[in-house]
């Protein structure tokens, strides 16, 4: 057996990894370690995801286990059904962004709280690889029960409830779905809302014709960027397949910086819940810092992962959490992230302040520019990190530890981190208004990072 398992989910090739038998074996596995009775249950678009998903409910209903089937849907409508029904965890069959060849299992525990090698993986993987033969159901009658199809239209209503009673502007956007599973959802909200909406690459097609959706590659956004301009929109919204991740494009075309969308969508969570608790990632962080201590908010630092914002949103009772790579977590969403709520946020701040968002940007740009993040391939993460840390320490910087390694000092700061995955060093610079400054600073690191 291969060996998919990773820190917060499962994910391998087809099939050497990842097949119809690991599958059944892992629901086995996971009713045997984690005394499961009830599971939520969804898979994305690509090619394997439903037998995988398929494979995963036999595994389940032998084992005794009842089984609310979501479908082809959103890695949050998996959430949102965990929650809601009181199951004791949530499954999600995805790749999200990985190549074409690959797919996953993430999942989730009861309400929606995320599963970490500690409190699940650990257990699943030692019994998964184990010689173990599990008990299944002695008889028809015993096996567990296949629900009705959990309700989209609960979900749906979850997300219009983010923008009842707001004045919403009828904007024209651009949404690019890639081709994954987002455009069903768009399609449900799009009779509710004033919005006209320009839809490309819209329907699910597990060919995945126009390749992997992943905004995050600047090779990736010429579409969505170029519709804006074409038709006029206001901005463009795009996903990744599974949807749990949203990314922005101003009316001129312009991909906007994850960075600054956390800020945006701080003020408008804080509008709702005066002096909340907002977390953000330590990568790039003052004009979060900014913009929450403005709107009377409460910012605090998480480290950079999904299993961390999740536990810390519930220990902190956060209102709103956020990461530069596009993930957005709210606590009315079980402290979950959520690819729709978070532009709906945004467009209900457009709406509300009548600003665009590329004059927003700007203002927020202007006051923190920063470098975006930069990958470096490198031999020896350790040995560089130490060699710039040094380089550093002399100028008698604020040392930030929480994730990787970060220095401020009084009008710039940088944040240095090893990749989990891969020999990778990812860096990422501001300034306090000094686009100069920011350029000679990234030069500087660079040439302590490529030096060696």
């Amino acid at each position: 057996m291969g060996a998919p398992f990773k820190a917060y989910d499962v994910r391998g090739q087809i099939p050497q990894e990842l097949n119809v038998p690991f599958a059944y074996r892992f629901a086995q596995a996971t009713k045997a370690s984690l005394g499961t009775k009830s599971v939520v249950l969804g898979h994305d678009m690509r090619l394997d995801s439903p037998a995988l998903a398929q494979a995963l409910a036999q595994g389940f209903l032998d084992s005794g286990v009842d089984v609310l089937p979501v479908g082809q849907c959103g890695t949050e409508e998996v959430y949102f059904h965990t929650a809601r029904s009181g199951a004791d965890a949530g499954l999600m069959v995805t790749a999200s962004h990985n190549p074409i060849d690959y797919n996953g299992i993430k999942m989730v525990l009861k309400g929606a709280a995320a599963a970490t090698p500690d409190n699940a993986f650990n257990a699943i993987e030692k019994l998964l690889r184990s010689d173990r033969l599990f008990e299944t159901a002695s008889s028809y009658a015993e096996r567990g029960v296949l629900h009705e199809t959990c309700d989209r239209e609960a979900y749906i209503e979850r997300l219009l409830a983010e923008v009842a009673g707001q004045d919403l502007k009828p904007l024209k956007i651009v949404c690019h779905a890639g081709n994954g599973c987002a455009g069903p959802v768009i399609d449900l909200l799009e009779r509710h809302l004033p919005f006209t909406f320009i839809k490309v690459d819209h329907e699910p097609d597990p060919r995945l014709p126009n390749g992997i959706p992943n905004p995050l590659l600047p090779e990736k956004r010429e579409k969505a960027s170029r519709a804006v301009v074409e038709h006029g929109a206001d901005l463009a919204i795009a996903w990744d397949g599974d949807f749990d991740r949203c990314f922005l494009y101003d009316h001129l075309g312009r991909f906007v910086e994850g960075y600054y969308l956390v800020g945006m969508i701080a003020k408008h969570m804080l509008e709702k819940a005066p002096g909340g608790i907002i977390l953000y990632d330590p990568r790039l962080t003052w004009n979060t810092i900014d913009v929450v201590e403005a709107a009377g908010g409460v910012a605090k630092p998480c480290r950079t992962g999904h299993a961390y914002f999740k536990q810390m949103m519930r220990e902190e009772n956060a209102i709103y959490g956020g990461e530069m790579s596009a993930h957005h977590y709210f606590r009315d969403f079980s402290y979950c992230d959520s690819g729709m709520l978070a532009w709906l946020a945004v467009v209900s701040e457009l709406s509300a302040s009548g600003a665009r968002l590329a004059d927003v940007l700007e203002e927020r740009i202007a006051k923190f520019p920063c470098s975006g993040e930069i990958n470096f391939t490198v031999n020896d993460a350790k040995g560089v990190l130490e060699k710039v840390a040094e380089h550093y320490q002399r100028l008698n910087p604020e040392l930030e530890t929480l994730d990787g390694l970060g220095m401020a000092f009084d009008n710039w700061r940088f944040n240095l981190r090893a990749s989990n995955t891969e020999p990778l060093l990812r860096l990422n610079v501001e300034t306090r208004g000094d686009k100069a400054l920011l350029t000679e600073k990234v030069d500087e690191l660079r040439g302590l990072i490529e030096g060696g």
